[in-house]
């Protein structure tokens, strides 16, 4: 069961719990709008450390920040009591703060300003405290003069120097040094302490010195006191005696070591002995925590960083050597200054709301709670109805307007303390919008979406969203609404646009805002760039292609390996591509294409690989020589990522073609090291060229020279041959061996030759050449030869015999009886006799018929008399052959001759052939034409070759649409006609024709040809208009009417009839009559019966005189009218006739005038 005090802690904890759920505490939020209006107690920001040790020669600077509204007022306790500052005149606090300054220009020490501060910051709302901070004054004291006695020790044995520097605050930093300056080497023998002392395992004769000095270092005044140096003198002996290992620190078999936690353990075992003994390090009843552990001074010094409870417990450190070993226990006790488990915070609460302040602390020996109130221990203040106090926590409950105070938590033990301040305010506010006012929001469509709408009052409003101002709340569903005001739209769609409310509610008032909210669809790449490979110098391009919400502006950019792209002159850039010319190694890498919309974007990314072709291979190397062999070893060069497929080796010789560089062999591309066969007496070099995809790259420098040496040829000279070019002679000829077969100096031939199958002995002599000439011989007769290529070396290998032939001389017979039999259209069978083979005085070639076409049996057709040839080989008792491609109905000649390689025998008899009559060929020309809307006219010419009488022609035709095709129709027409007119059923219809011309022996080659389209027919009815019968009507019409109006005027003339006339000087031509081309009309009375002058209007415009004028007969005088109308004589002056009469004309009386007259 429990006790009374286990009931107790249970109702409370029942208690708390049941406060926490009934109330949260307020977060202010930092909005400037808020906080200038926000009453808030005083908070400490900022302050100096808690142990604050000062350097003598600087001013002290004590800190003490703190924020509130009202601004807060500061003061100071110094060793707990009231520390006056305006009495000390070294003393200042900096304006708007409690930061003090204490100066030492006018003099004082600051050793008597060294004690303990606390600073307090004050308004009308509460007390806030800083932590106690001691202040406290460096220093570093003097080392206190000694005479130091020389050190003698026996070689072997261990050796302390003691250090032990003066006190110092903080202490100093400890090294040993020698007079240079120099540190004192150290190692597993020789070593300093965590104490400073210098420890020896075992004193060496090298270690004799007189300057061990040992120096500390002080942080603050930046200085070194050094300590009077010892002398160190080693007694020697023959034999050293060895010692098994003992501490010389620490002694004993055990120690104990207390730590704080988080803090450093250093735990320090050093062992004499002679060997040096080996110092290891283990835990008893566990492993060494090995993220935490390091070992330092050459494993004497265990070190184990941000200590914690598990790491206390036995260690053991072990000194052992050959000798034996001893141990060492050293018990870590871990203890813990106080340190947070719940921190009190700032508490902010509405009128009759509750709420807990927590001030959880631990540390070992577990810390002591205590509680003040603006500084004031809390059982000293006045007694609150709406605050209890529960150990280490406060619970308030119904808090009222004016209960703000600033309550201090200290935690602390013997090994330290803690203390913070938290505040609790009581605010009312009415709700307030913190956020813009009307704001647009645009999402990206099916996106997770956040409205926000931040809001603050105490106490804290209920907000509520609503949509286009309709409806109940938003929440459920695919809303959602957060405690901070935050609507979140699952999946926003293209319905969701709207006007979204945000409302917020309280006893003390409303507040509303409004955000507008746009779905857009998303930027999205459609087309993204490829990976590419492209030779350098070519172009790559690379795709980019973006669909996007036509509302929104967009922006696309490049980058390459994750920088921007300088497109510079020569990169090109569009909406939907980069294009990059003339590719080199500087453009390869990673392309970006990145576009942006200002509310989404979109990347996609592809590598540019540059191909090119390799480097030069290097570093030529022959090794291996042999007589005809060696090898040839490089180093491939850079293969720009198209591997190399095959190395092509070349050699140059300086002997025959100096310079010239020729192909050796070819070799994979996985060898780098190869075997190259060579030819005898050639002083080579070599290069190598490499071979990718991309082409072959430079060559290589060249090789050193290797020089064969000589030997006899190897080859046959090739091509041997023996030929007459007179028929007397022989010429053997062969082709020269090639440089590289020479194999040695003063390359020649000997050449044998003899008459064939008569048992002759050899003929033989040499030459340089590549030809020696038989003279006298018999006229083709044949040979035996052979050739052999020889050097200084030797001699090389015969060739095989080879038959040749003297020269050759004109057949001296011809064939007889040539005949010819079978004769039809177009060939003929022919037959002779043969010649004796030895008449052809050479090599039999062929029988050569020579034939010509006389004439045609066709009436007045003009034909070719050319010569032409046709061989026929045929070496049987009775030869014949068939002469084919004749032309039928033609007369031919022909003869036969017997040749040789070089001449003609004589000519046979000549023979007369008749070819018979055949089909013709194709018409001469075919044409087919659309005169009307409703023809075809179709035309050609006879054949060139009718190839017997024509009888006539065969026209066969048919309807054709796209692949039908109509039923053909025939027309047969005479010899001497050619063309014919077809009669179309419809304009549209199209007809394909076949035309041939025929002989008795039957019809000849067909002439195919369709009719134009329908769409060619714009033409035809231009051209055919005049022909139609509306246009025949019209123009009958208008010439009627005109002539009716002519009669019209000569009538009225007649009569007399009054005109009325315009003064040519006061009126222009009428443009009607300027357009009369027939001449104007003259007008003269009966009673005076004078001539009228005459006018005509030329192209121009001006009038000029007619050829058929009566002016020239007319009298002078001023010609006027009288006063009825009627004509007196004003035309009747004669002018010059290259005078311009444009303005002297009277003015032409048109048909078109006397219309008006009558009117």
């Amino acid at each position: 069961m429990l006790g009374q005090g286990g009931h107790v802690a249970l109702a409370v904890m029942s208690l708390v719990l049941l406060l926490c759920r009934e109330a949260a505490p307020i977060e202010v939020p930092q909005d400037p709008k808020i906080l200038q209006d926000l009453k808030q107690p005083p908070t400490i920001v900022k302050q100096s450390v808690k142990d604050y040790i000062v350097d003598p020669r600087d001013n002290i600077i004590i800190e003490c920040e703190a924020k509130g509204n009202p601004v807060p007022t500061f003061s100071w306790r110094r060793n707990g009591k009231f520390f006056n500052i305006g009495k000390d005149p070294r003393v200042t606090m900096r304006k708007r703060s409690g930061t003090l300054e204490i100066g030492f220009r006018s003099g004082g020490r600051p050793e008597d300003y060294e004690g303990e501060y606390q600073c307090f910051a004050t308004n009308d709302l509460g007390v806030a405290l800083s932590n106690k901070i001691l202040l406290r004054v460096s220093k570093a004291p003097l080392w206190p003069k000694e005479v130091l006695e020389p050190v003698v020790v026996t070689e072997g044995t261990p050796l302390v120097l003691a250090c032990n520097p003066p006190p110092g605050l903080p202490p100093p930093f400890t090294f040993w040094m020698n007079s240079a300056m120099t540190p004192i080497p150290q190692d597993k023998r020789v070593s300093m302490g965590l104490n400073g002392d210098l420890y020896f395992s075992n004193v060496l004769t090298k270690d004799a010195h007189t300057d061990y000095s040992c120096n500390a270092r002080f942080l603050f005044t930046h200085t070194i006191q050094q300590k009077n140096p010892f002398t160190l003198k080693v007694l020697t002996s023959r034999k050293v005696a060895e010692s098994t290992p003992t501490f010389l620190s620490p002694s004993g078999t055990e120690s104990s070591k207390m730590v704080l936690r988080d803090e450093q353990l250093l735990l320090e075992c050093i062992a004499a002995g002679l060997p040096t003994p080996t110092i290891k390090w283990f835990k008893k009843g566990g492993d060494l925590p090995g993220r935490k552990v390091k070992f330092d001074n050459y494993n004497k010094t265990l070190k184990i960083i941000n200590v914690s409870e598990e790491d206390a417990g036995e260690y053991v450190c072990m000194a052992n050597n050959h000798l034996g070993s001893i141990r060492h226990s050293i018990f870590v006790q871990v203890k813990a200054a106080p340190y947070w488990l719940d921190k009190p915070f700032n508490l902010v609460l509405a009128p009759e709301e509750n709420g807990p302040l927590v001030c959880r602390a631990n540390g070992n020996p577990k810390p002591n709670i205590q509680w003040l109130v603006n500084g004031l221990p809390i059982e000293s203040t006045p007694h609150s109805p709406s605050r209890q106090v529960l150990g280490d926590t406060i619970m308030f409950r119904l808090v009222q307007m004016g209960s703000s105070a600033v309550y201090q938590c200290n935690a602390s033990n013997q090994h330290g303390y803690l203390m913070a301040n938290a505040f609790v305010s009581v605010l009312d506010m009415p709700p307030r919008m913190l956020g813009p006012k009307n704001q647009l929001i645009k999402v990206i469509e099916n996106n997770r979406t956040f409205l926000d709408c931040p809001f603050f009052g105490s106490p804290l409003p209920d907000l509520r969203w609503f949509k286009n101002g309709q409806g109940s709340g938003l929440d459920g569903g695919q809303y959602r609404v957060y405690i901070n005001g935050t609507l979140e739209i699952k999946r926003a769609r293209a319905e969701d646009e709207g006007t979204y409310t945000c409302v917020a509610n309280s006893m003390l008032g409303t507040a509303e805002n409004q955000v507008r909210l746009e779905v857009k669809e998303p930027t999205r790449i459609v087309r993204a760039p490829e990976r590419r490979s492209a030779v350098r110098g070519s172009t790559a391009h690379f795709d980019c292609k973006v669909k996007s919400d036509p509302s929104l502006p967009i922006t696309v950019a490049w980058t390459k390996d994750d920088k921007p792209l300088y497109l510079g002159w020569r990169l090109r850039k569009d909406e939907e591509s980069l294009t990059i010319p003339n590719v080199n190694e500087g453009d390869e890498g990673t392309y970006t294409c990145t576009v942006k919309s200002e509310i989404d974007q979109d990347s996609a990314s592809a590598r540019l690989t540059v191909l090119d072709r390799s480097d030069p291979p290097m570093d030529l190397d022959l090794s291996d020589p042999a007589a005809r062999s060696v090898r040839l070893t490089w180093i491939p060069g850079n293969d720009h990522r198209s591997p190399v497929t095959e190395f092509l080796v070349q050699f140059e010789e300086d002997r025959w073609e100096p310079g010239r560089w020729q192909d050796l062999s070819t070799y994979p591309g996985d060898l780098n090291s190869v075997i190259l066969q060579l030819a005898p007496f050639v002083n080579y070099q070599f290069r190598v060229t490499a071979i990718n995809a991309v082409g072959q790259s430079q060559p290589s420098r060249p090789s050193p020279r290797y020089k064969t040496s000589g030997a006899a040829p190897d080859a046959i000279p090739r091509g041997l041959r023996g030929w007459g070019s007179k028929k007397d002679n022989m010429e053997i000829t062969w082709e020269p061996l090639l440089d590289l077969e020479r194999n040695g100096p003063n390359l020649h031939y000997s050449v044998w030759w003899r008459r064939k199958d008569l048992g002759e002995g050899w003929s033989n002599m040499s030459t340089f050449g590549s030809k020696h000439v038989v003279h006298n011989t018999e006229t083709y007769v044949p040979y035996e030869i052979k050739v052999q290529a020889r050097n200084e070396f030797g001699q090389g290998p015969e060739s095989n015999v080879v038959v040749g032939y003297s020269g050759e001389d004109k057949p001296t017979d011809a064939p007889t009886d040539l005949r010819v039999s079978k004769v039809d259209s177009t060939k003929a069978n022919l037959h002779w006799k043969p010649v004796d083979l030895s008449s052809v005085q050479g090599e039999f070639k062929e029988y050569r018929l020579y034939y010509w076409r006389e004439s045609s049996l066709v009436p007045g057709l003009m034909v070719s008399k050319e010569k032409k040839t046709k061989g026929f080989y045929s070496i049987v008792a009775e030869p014949s052959g068939i002469l084919s491609d004749l032309v039928s109905y033609s007369k031919y000649k022909m003869f036969l001759v017997v040749t040789n390689n070089l001449f003609e025998g004589p000519p046979s008899n000549t023979v007369e052939v008749t070819t018979k009559e055949g089909v013709p060929d194709a018409p001469k020309f075919f044409s087919i034409n659309r005169r009307t809307f409703d023809t075809v006219h179709l035309e050609w010419d006879k054949p060139l070759e009718p190839n017997g009488i024509l009888i006539g022609y065969q026209l066969k035709y048919q309807t054709v649409n796209g692949s039908r095709v109509g039923r053909a129709q025939l027309e047969t027409l005479p010899p001497n006609v050619t063309e014919f007119t077809l009669r179309l059923p419809d304009r549209s219809t199209r007809y394909k024709f076949y035309l041939s011309a025929f002989t008795q022996v039957g019809a000849g080659v067909v002439y195919a040809e369709e009719s134009p389209h329908f769409a060619n027919e714009a033409y035809i009815d231009q051209v055919d208009i005049a022909t139609q019968g509306w246009f025949i009507g019209l123009m009958c019409a208008i010439a009627l009417i005109i002539l009716i109006l002519l009669i019209v005027c000569f009538i009225k003339r007649s009569r007399g009839g009054k005109y009325p006339v315009r003064d040519k000087k006061d009126l222009p031509l009428d443009p009607v009559d300027q357009k009369d081309q027939d001449g104007s009309f003259d007008y003269h009375s009966d009673e005076d019966n004078k001539p009228l002058q005459g006018s005509q209007t030329s192209l121009d415009g001006n009038v000029k005189e007619s050829d058929d004028s009566l002016v020239d007969y007319g009298e002078g005088g001023d010609g006027q009218f009288n006063e009825d109308g009627s004509f007196i004589g004003q035309y009747t002056v004669k002018k010059d006739k290259d005078e311009t009469e444009g303005n002297e004309s009277s003015e032409a009386t048109s048909p078109v005038n006397a219309i008006y007259s009558l009117a």
